[in-house]
């Protein structure tokens, strides 16, 4: 009998599993992974930037996390020596019509508590000497960081603590009742005081397994990436972001230095046909009839058309690619890009077409469900779990044993 079972070996669910720790010490905990080692997906597939938290609206959750959660990553990593850089990073405005939207963004950084600069093109070319802008935001604050190696640090925590991480086993069914929470699984049966639900990409299934309607359905969004050649490293310092379009969810294609001194160019944005397809002929019938038949795909569709069929445009053009890059640093050409992997993003949708735009969190009888939380939540992860066991119902007379 465990006090909790965590479902999700990702970098929020060990998260979680060491700030239960931190609360209570005694408990019993055991981490819940399909997969044959964690941080398998969206973990370990993500361009591994540590997030300021300009872009979110303030007083959200993900401007709060991601501002508290850079400087808990950042002190995590110097804790226990894993290597990161607080880099920073520019966002650039490229059109005219570009510059009011970077002064907005400016206002928002600055309402998020945030040290940030608007700069000119002079100031900009000392930063990153090849970017061509009509003028930028620095923020010192973002970074970058393998958050593989962090994941897989937490996940030591939590052995250490005596806590269990069960790999290759996968949630079939959960039953709440009044005795605790029994989950079904290929490798057998767990019973838990309490569940919680950190399954990423499947988050919305394990909350309808243990009987909760989420009202939402995520949908997989696969991010299409290039590296720069080794010997065109030198176009990129650190990180360049272009302005985001406030009218469409994602922010774009951009240059990203990873921990390695690679360096990533993308993504674009296009809806995956596996929800864990990393690949354009990744494919699974159940994932894509379940999203071919909810109705707030179609509705975003409507909303998003122009700017969807741009994206699929790239995806399949590396010319149009390029094109989008050149935009930020006009010496980029096609023969400078090589294909790199993919990652996939699970972003949470609701039944009207509006993307779920902030970290979401369901409560049930004896569980809770994180069932909302694409990026920032790598960089918001420490926080993100500290939430979600602030939520724990500490009068409940089951986790005396653990609170002791």
């Amino acid at each position: 009998m465990y006090d909790f079972a965590i479902v999700g070996g990702g970098i929020v669910g060990l998260s979680t599993g060491m700030a239960i720790y931190n609360r209570f010490p005694n408990a019993k905990v055991v981490v819940i992974e399909k997969e044959s080692k964690v941080a398998e997906h969206q973990t370990g597939h993500n361009s591994g930037v540590i997030h300021s938290g300009i872009y979110y609206k303030p007083g959200s959750f993900k401007a709060r996390f991601a501002r508290q959660g850079s400087q808990s990553m950042t002190e995590f990593c110097q804790i226990h020596g894993i290597e990161h850089d607080i880099c920073g990073k520019v966002i650039v405005a490229t059109k005219e019509e570009e510059i009011p939207l970077l002064q907005n963004l400016y206002t928002r950084g600055l309402e998020n508590g945030l040290a940030i600069t608007k700069i000119g093109p002079e100031e900009l070319k000392e930063i990153e000497p090849h970017v061509k802008g009509l003028g930028a935001i620095r923020v010192p604050q973002a970074g970058i960081v393998n958050y593989r190696q962090v994941s897989e640090k937490f996940a030591k925590i939590i052995k250490e603590h005596s806590g269990e991480i069960k790999l290759n086993t996968k949630v079939e069914k959960i039953h709440e009742d009044s005795d605790g929470v029994t989950i079904e699984t290929n490798r057998g049966t767990f019973k838990a005081n309490m569940v919680i639900n950190c399954a990423g990409l499947h988050s919305d299934r394990v909350a309808a397994a243990a009987g909760y309607k989420t009202d939402m359905k995520i949908l997989p969004f696969r991010g299409e990436y290039f590296k720069l050649k080794p010997e065109k490293r030198y176009l990129v310092k650190n990180l360049i972001y272009p302005v985001p379009n406030p009218k469409f969810p994602f922010l774009g294609v951009h240059f990203t230095r990873m921990i390695s001194g690679e360096v990533d160019a993308g993504p674009n944005a296009v809806l995956s046909f596996k929800r864990e397809g990393y690949k354009k002929t990744d494919f699974n019938a159940k994932d894509l009839a379940e999203a071919l038949s909810y109705s707030g795909l179609w509705k975003m569709a409507g909303k998003f058309a122009k700017e969807g069929f741009e994206e699929y445009v790239r995806s399949f053009s590396k010319k149009q690619f390029t094109k989008s890059l050149q935009q930020l640093i006009p010496e980029i050409q096609e023969n400078d890009l090589i294909p790199a992997p993919a990652g996939v993003r699970a972003q949470a949708l609701k039944d009207d077409g509006n993307m779920v735009d902030d970290f979401h969190i369901i409560m049930g009888r004896r569980s809770i469900h994180v069932c909302n939380a694409p990026s920032p939540a790598a960089t918001a992860s420490i926080e993100i779990g500290k939430e979600v066991v602030r939520r724990i119902p500490v009068q409940s007379h089951l986790l005396e044993a653990a609170i002791i």
